[in-house]
């Protein structure tokens, strides 16, 4: 029994050094951050009749890391020309239909990234969201 509690003791002991290693760990997990696009988007879309359809959409921007937000201010205005023109190429469907706001979603984050890519030099988005989406 003695023998029994001087191991676990000593098991005790032998974790102490680690645990500051445990710490930092924890400290170098890159934190996600958001990029709110201010003021909110607004475009025109393609539409079956004679009418214009409109779009005005707020978008925030979710990056991997809290170091990459400077990169994403400065190229924002790269950024905000690239979503409108995307938005501006999408039919009424793609733009009324719960997939197709979806699917857009996915597409202009792939974008996005091939956009900043060069600039940049590494992938910064990780993910989109439409945090504000009106059509008409």
């Amino acid at each position: 029994m003695l023998k029994r509690y001087l191991a676990l003791i000593f098991m005790s002991l032998a974790l102490i050094p680690a645990m500051p290693a445990l710490a930092n760990q924890d400290a170098t997990v890159p934190q996600l951050a958001y990029f709110t696009l201010e003021p909110d988007l607004t475009t025109n879309f393609y539409t079956k009749g004679d009418k214009l359809g409109y779009i005005q959409v707020r978008i925030d921007i979710m990056v991997a890391n809290q170091s990459d937000l400077p990169l994403i201010e400065k190229h924002q205005p790269l950024i905000r020309d690239a979503i409108i023109e995307m938005l501006g190429k999408q039919t009424e469907e793609t733009i009324k239909s719960l997939a197709g706001r979806e699917d857009l979603r996915k597409t202009l984050v792939q974008e996005l990234n091939a956009i900043l890519l060069p600039e940049t030099g590494k992938t910064l988005i990780a993910d989109l969201l439409f945090t504000k989406y009106l059509y008409q």
